[in-house]
């Protein structure tokens, strides 16, 4: 008989936020998957925890979670965290999820404290209806295409990121989303928990002379058509029709699919067009 994968949530900070039966469920797994040993030591030691740690992490994950599975399918009990916060979300405990899944091992979650959810809820924004965007790429041409998917979403957004690049995140935010709403919460359930509520312009005047810190979690406004067409200029609405020409289409086309959609008119944007060509 084939033992259990249990999903672990572990403190995103305060220890004291790990639940009773997140610490029984850690006492009597037979082993637990690490993202980092040297991080779950340290929550095990807290809770006079003693158990085998396997390191798995995004660069050992496919290595390691055959003879993970191996073990369970043999009868040994799985306990899955994460640094910090719930497992598999964003996180390489996403793959052996699946693969336990696949090889018809059961799967338990034991829920706990989770970043995202925590900030949205003390952002200030919309808590209806949000989307988890996690980590944008480092990689320009795949970070530039999320955030141009991204920028028409109606949905909060909630992006992770770290300090070293949280600035030139901000910049490209601005330029794909506008100046929105912003919530930027670090070291949540920290001695240092700090929530700025703000505009995007605003985080990156407040972060020009301040270096950042920690890990943030960013709560972006959703898009909104009404406002995002009440700050467009004629300037935006020929930029638009010129690039619409550059992408092959005429000129007159062009100027109509453009007033279309930022409510100008075709003709003064024919008229800007005409006078900037003479």
């Amino acid at each position: 008989m084939s033992g259990k994968l249990f999903v672990v949530g572990t403190p995103i900070g305060n220890l004291g936020d790990i639940t009773y039966r997140a610490v029984e469920t850690l006492k009597n797994a037979d082993f637990i998957c690490a993202e980092d040993t040297r991080v779950t030591v340290k929550l095990l030691n807290h809770f006079d925890i003693k158990k085998p740690l396997v390191s798995y992490h995004e660069h050992s994950a496919r290595q390691v979670s055959e003879s993970i599975v191996s073990r369970i399918l043999s009868g040994e009990n799985c306990a899955v965290v994460s640094d910090a916060g719930m497992p598999c979300i964003s996180d390489p405990g996403e793959d052996l999820v699946r693969r336990c899944i696949d090889a018809e091992i059961p799967v338990e979650v034991v829920p706990g404290p989770t970043a995202m959810a925590s900030a949205v809820a003390i952002s200030g924004l919309s808590t209806s209806r949000f989307a988890f965007e996690g980590f944008l790429s480092v990689t320009k041409k795949q970070r530039y295409a999320h955030l141009e998917a991204a920028a028409k979403d109606t949905h909060t957004l909630i992006f992770y990121e770290a300090p070293h690049k949280l600035i030139s995140t901000l910049t490209d935010m601005l330029e794909y989303f506008g100046d929105r709403k912003i919530s930027l919460c670090r070291e949540l359930t920290k001695i240092y928990e700090e929530v700025i509520r703000t505009t995007i312009s605003g985080a990156i005047e407040y972060y020009s002379d301040k270096n950042p810190k920690g890990e943030y979690v960013l709560v972006v406004e959703g898009y909104n058509e009404e406002k995002a067409l009440e700050e467009l200029t004629l300037d935006d609405a020929v930029k638009e029709a010129q690039r619409l020409i550059a992408e092959g289409m005429r000129a007159v086309d062009a100027c109509k699919e453009a007033a279309r959609l930022t409510g100008f008119k075709k003709s003064d944007i024919y008229s800007v067009l005409q006078s900037q060509d003479t």
